[in-house]
């Protein structure tokens, strides 16, 4: 068995603090979800308030899609252009 490398344990690490970024995915789909849920159920109840429901609810819905997005870059970051790999390398 061959000793662990600095560059094999920074690559090892990369990809599970990238599997743990893809984990914030989680959150913006339950709130979207809810969300949208909220949004028809307003919109059942008053309809003649639609435009500003469907308004506000994108908005919250782009709000929490950043940050889906924020751990995607995490992990492309990670994954490809990893700079702890340059400083060993």
């Amino acid at each position: 068995m061959e000793p662990i490398t600095g560059k094999a344990l920074v690559l090892a690490c990369s990809a599970i603090g990238a599997g743990l970024a893809m984990i914030a995915g989680i959150g913006p789909g339950i709130g979207q979800g809810f969300a949208a849920g909220k949004g028809a159920e307003a919109v059942g109840r008053q309809p003649e308030a639609q435009g500003d429901i469907i308004k506000t609810m994108l908005l919250g819905a782009a709000v929490a899609e950043t940050t889906g997005i924020y751990g995607l870059v995490i992990a492309l970051i990670l994954l490809f252009a990893n700079p702890l790999i340059k400083l060993l390398g």
